[in-house]
């Protein structure tokens, strides 16, 4: 329908319903180019301020994992879907890279949140059993907060063999410390990193606590074991060396069963001190020098 205005113009008259009808196709259209424009991870904050109003979200990542988005809460971390309608707490496992996600990101957020926790905390994750009750826990993550005791057990080194230890670092060094690790153990990777830059002999003594007897063979085998060991923990590929007496591996693995340290990693120092879990540099450091006082 048409009509004619004062300036002898045509312009289109449209019926009331007409107008109310193109006025909700566009708005509806402008809905749905917005929500396709949108990025997930803005989509997901929206909707957990209605779903998780009492939580503070720092930070989320859509684009780390297929199919969940990581949600940064503090000091905690938990996943949900691309609707956010799943919240999934625990554990994320790269078993193509075999490296500890969700640890590794723990450590970026927090190292010191994880001190004294690592090493049991792996310890239940490889044997499916809770962790003692008195301790005080991350609700979104389970991940323990427990203090270094006042007195530090002691553990004596004397009934291994010199074989099943692979040596790195500066070996002229004055400080040794004897590291019982797991090679698919990511707080394990975060303190080599850390010893990497420290002034310090290195004793690592593998033992399989995440099922990673395998590639605790091929390390040790491996004509350049320094170099085999970190490549093993970064998830790169390194050239092993024909099979070798691994014995000693063994040795470490009935160590640790009879002296119950059944996770990793496990740090002795030369007088015997023992520290369970990760500890960042300046506590270490710290650490060493105890043992001369």
């Amino acid at each position: 329908m048409f009509a004619i205005d004062r300036s002898g113009g045509l312009r289109t008259l449209a019926r009331p319903s007409s107008l109310m009808l193109a006025a909700t196709i566009l708005s509806v259209a402008g809905i749905a180019l917005a929500a396709d424009v949108q990025k997930p991870e803005d989509k997901v904050r929206l909707l957990l301020k209605t779903r998780l109003p009492m939580t503070p979200i720092n930070a989320i990542d859509c684009g780390k994992i297929t199919g969940l988005c990581e949600i940064t809460a503090g000091s905690n971390l938990f996943y949900v879907d691309s609707g956010a309608r799943y919240l999934v707490i625990g554990r994320v496992y790269d078993m193509q890279t075999r490296q500890d996600i969700t640890a590794a990101r723990l450590l970026e957020i927090n190292p010191d949140m994880l001190v004294g926790g690592a090493a049991k905390a792996n310890a239940a994750a490889a044997t499916g059993e809770p962790e003692e009750s008195a301790d005080i826990r991350s609700p979104a993550t389970g991940v323990r907060k427990t203090s270094l005791p006042s007195k530090p057990t002691m553990l004596s080194l004397a009934g291994l063999p010199k074989e099943g230890a692979i040596v790195w670092g500066n070996k002229a060094a004055a400080e040794t410390v004897t590291v019982f690790t797991d090679f698919r153990c990511g707080y394990c990777r975060a303190l080599t990193s850390v010893l990497r830059s420290m002034n310090v002999r290195v004793v690592e003594r593998p033992i399989s606590v995440l099922g990673s007897r395998d590639v605790a063979d091929r390390v040790y085998c491996a004509r350049n074991q320094e170099q085999a060991l970190h490549a093993a923990y970064a998830g790169e590929p390194f050239k092993s060396g024909a099979s070798c007496d691994t014995k000693g591996l063994d040795a470490n693995e009935k160590f640790a069963h009879q002296h119950g340290l059944s996770g990793t990693p496990v740090i002795v120092r030369s007088d015997g001190a023992v520290l369970e879990g990760y500890r960042p540099k300046q506590f270490l450091e710290a650490w060493l020098k105890g043992a001369k006082s």
